[in-house]
């Protein structure tokens, strides 16, 4: 089940991309080239003396199979960090086979080119965000939708439990592309020149969203005026009052000095930044038990890690904030009024399939 052929095909590729970047599909990232994985070498199988007898019970050697791990985020991001090298790091260091390859900062193509990558099995395993997902299966949007989720628990909650099966298991039949499991990596908040307490204080805002259909439709069920602005250009449009405010999570408002150009940052909380690890289903079967029990395990580990490493680098840029002034902190922001807006629009504009997910998303949430 060797792929190294298919991964210096790919290495090449990777040589012919220039500055790829991460797609809007399920949050705005910039990205820089990943370092090259480690190259693994399996350890020498014990010998035995002539006094000592072979151990017939033993497990059988495990092949060696090389996966192709994708993604779109960048070196020391909580995604690589707390994400994708944890599954690698557990994957391997479980001694079963396993060597995986990591191509970060969009080498092997944006969200829609990866899916498709996934899809043919060209790219074993990718993380994705909902929306992206949700090109090639609609349902998936609902992940994406506002206030959807109550906060990151909620969000692994629905993810280890049986609610999740139906959108999990559609989305396998549909594409042939199994879902391993899912973390939130912060939630959006409002940026402005004014402060966004409720759904009444974004009349007359032009507000950037990014350019996927779901996020647009959460603009529109927010009571939002959505301008379409790609993430590249947000800074400069801000600073040109093409539009007046934006959403983002955290870490994303930070990478690119929007404290420059904004004066507030209202804690809405509204979306949570999902990101899916998706797997090719035949590779996935063609695992052994121990392989997939390995790759689990990582995945399971990252499911913990991640949210806790972006909280933590959340906390520390908005404790730069408030000690340095750059953007007042809103807090008393109605979350309930967004919400109380949000869920009637959002289930009058989504297909019975999707409220399905929706309705199935809420029996998870807590209390």
């Amino acid at each position: 089940m060797s792929k190294r052929p298919r991964i210096l095909a790919l290495s090449l590729a990777v040589v012919l991309v220039l500055a790829a970047c991460g797609g809007d599909g399920g949050a705005d990232e910039t990205t820089t080239t990943a370092d090259e994985a480690a190259d693994t070498t399996e350890a020498d199988a014990p010998t035995t003396t002539e006094a000592e007898s072979p151990d017939t019970t033993a497990a059988p050697e495990q092949e060696a199979v090389e996966l192709v791990l994708a993604h779109s985020y960048q070196e020391g991001q909580p995604q690589v960090v707390c994400g994708t090298d944890v599954i690698k790091e557990i994957a391997e260091a479980a001694n079963v086979g396993l060597t995986i390859e990591v191509f970060g900062a969009s080498q092997l193509g944006g969200d829609a080119d990866r899916i498709e990558s996934v899809i043919s099995g060209d790219i074993d395993i990718d993380v994705q965000g909902a929306s992206a997902l949700a090109a090639v299966y609609e349902p998936m949007s609902v992940v994406d939708g506002a206030f959807v989720f109550d906060d990151s628990d909620h969000l692994y909650r629905f993810f280890t439990s049986d609610a999740s099966d139906d959108l999990t298991q559609g989305f396998e039949g549909a594409t042939g592309v199994a879902i391993l499991g899912a973390w939130n990596t912060g939630a959006r908040q409002f940026t402005a020149n004014v402060p966004i307490n409720g759904p009444d204080d974004l009349q007359g805002l032009r507000m950037r969203f990014p350019p996927s259909p779901q996020f647009l439709l959460n603009a529109e069920a927010m009571g939002a005026e959505p301008v379409e602005v790609a993430f590249e250009e947000l800074y400069l449009a801000l600073q040109q009052g093409t539009v007046d405010g934006q959403e983002n999570p955290i870490v994303n408002i930070d990478a690119i000095n929007l404290d420059e150009v904004q004066d507030y940052i209202s804690m809405s909380s509204h979306q949570l930044s999902s990101n899916l690890v998706v797997i090719n289903a035949d590779t996935w079967s063609q695992l052994s038990p121990e392989q997939q029990q390995a790759l689990a395990d990582g995945v399971e580990e990252a499911m913990v890690q991640e949210p806790q490493c972006a909280a933590e680098s959340e906390q520390e840029i908005l404790d730069g904030w408030r000690d340095g002034g750059a953007l007042e902190i809103v807090e008393d922001v109605d979350r309930d009024a967004f919400r109380e807006m949000a869920e009637p629009f959002l289930r009058e504009a989504w297909s019975e399939e999707q409220i399905a997910v929706l309705d199935a998303i809420r029996s998870t949430a807590d209390g």
